[in-house]
């Protein structure tokens, strides 16, 4: 029997430059087989451990579509913290050089711990990754996830279910929006286990006379039927 690499190798083999290149022609760049089918079904798992998040949402309450999702706590559960140390350092390459075609200076530090630091000092210290529940008839509305002044422009969302055996519809969709034009849609077609990495406000684009800024919006399409999990990753800390 072939036994899976280990997450962190998994992590360290993956193509930075491949995700760089599927976000600036497709809008997001896949992670295919990022977690194992009992790492996915770890995380499922701790849905009911109240102990282990610091809040619970009620989208519908809040119109932000149907279905609920949870804050984890600190202490991050180690696969969590792990993917959010680990995926950091890539990402936070394609940040920097983001921020320079928009003119910006570099400003990324390579460590995740040391980008949390610069959240705290600005107040942001409550903690983003997340686990979302979707049940038939879920959704999500288009959104972005900004949760203070410290963003850290990527973020990675990473399906714990399997489409078609766990539920139907519930597609990741992305749309794309550039100044006096129409929106632009994308369908991320994710298995489980497979990880998208996606703006969380914006990315540039190829205008006429260099970078444009593209604004970006991410949901949930409806769910025909059966429960949709997945985990999302987000790198800055709310206030």
């Amino acid at each position: 029997m072939r036994v899976a690499p280990a997450l962190a190798e998994r992590i360290s083999s993956i193509d930075g430059k491949a995700v760089e290149e599927s976000l600036d022609e497709q809008g997001y760049g896949l992670i295919p087989g990022l977690l194992s089918g009992d790492e996915c079904a770890d995380l499922l798992s701790r849905w009911s451990d109240e102990g282990a998040f610091r809040s619970r949402i009620d989208m519908a309450r809040h119109g932000y579509g149907r279905g609920a999702y949870s804050y984890f706590a600190y202490p991050l559960p180690p696969p969590i913290e792990q993917l959010r140390t680990g995926l950091y350092p890539p990402l936070a390459g394609i940040a920097d050089r983001w921020k320079q075609a928009f003119g910006e200076e570099a400003s990324f530090p390579p460590d995740h711990a040391e980008f949390l630091e610069q959240c705290h000092a600005a107040g942001q210290t409550r903690p983003t990754p997340l686990l979302l529940r979707y049940r038939t008839g879920g959704f999500n509305r288009l959104h972005q996830d900004v949760y203070g002044e410290q963003l850290f422009p990527l973020q990675a969302i990473v399906m714990l279910s399997e489409p078609e055996a766990d539920f139907t519809g519930g597609e990741l969709v992305i749309t794309e929006q550039r100044a006096r034009m129409q929106s632009r849609v994308e369908i991320v077609p994710l298995r489980r286990g497979d990880a998208a990495v996606i703006a969380v406000r914006e990315r540039p684009g190829r205008g006429k006379r260099g970078a444009v800024r593209l604004a970006m919006r991410h949901g949930v399409s409806r769910i025909r039927s059966g429960e949709r999990f997945t985990l999302g990753i987000i790198f800055h800390d709310a206030a």
